[in-house]
């Protein structure tokens, strides 16, 4: 390291991840209304539909971690009873997917959430997170958590702010890069150069 820069060898990707957590349910919380959307609780989901939903919301964003899973690694998580997975519809598509992790309770993660590139600015991620947050506070954990990193939508950070998360720490994650392994399109989220 020289100067605070650590240099990277091609095919890794670094990012400053922020982690933030709620530890009371704050009234901008309160579900709006959702003429045009619904949600619905998926249990024990089939691993296909997960992944091209994952894929399709995440790609922009390089959501590459649970690409990497076997189907059985896959299917432990996803089929855990302390896992739940809300997914927002509209017109019969499905838009927009948020995954909680209560197995470290008292606390519980978002571990996923996000919605379809089509749906972003139209109150989509508002509707599905207002819905679910109360749902999830009813377990009665000390905090919910989550985190976001440079790689995401550039209104993240703000929108979970909004939303009443503060960030209480920060880290840098290195990885190998989705697109150059092959996981994901060399297409995939064009605001994050390949080197």
């Amino acid at each position: 390291m020289r100067d605070g820069y650590t240099d990277l060898p091609p095919g890794k990707l670094a990012n400053i991840v922020t982690y933030l957590e709620m530890r009371t349910l704050p009234p901008v919380a309160i579900p709006p209304t959702m003429s045009e959307f619904v949600v619905r609780r998926v249990n024990r989901p089939d691993l296909d539909w997960y992944r091209q939903l994952f894929r399709v919301i995440g790609e922009n964003w390089l959501w590459f971690s649970r690409l990497r899973l076997s189907d059985g690694e896959l299917r432990a998580i996803l089929h855990d009873p302390a896992i739940d997975i809300f997914v927002l519809s509209r017109a019969g598509d499905d838009c927009g997917l948020l995954e909680f992790d209560r197995r470290h309770m008292p606390d519980i993660e978002i571990s996923f959430f996000g919605v379809t590139q089509e749906m972003i600015g139209k109150g989509a991620g508002h509707a599905l997170l207002a819905h679910c947050l109360p749902l999830e506070w009813e377990y009665k954990p000390e905090r919910v958590r989550l985190h976001t990193c440079t790689s995401d939508h550039p209104g993240a950070m703000t929108f979970y702010l909004k939303f009443g998360f503060v960030p209480y720490k920060r880290a840098i994650e290195i990885s190998d890069d989705p697109r150059v392994t092959g996981e994901m399109p060399r297409s995939a989220a064009p605001h994050v150069p390949i080197v």
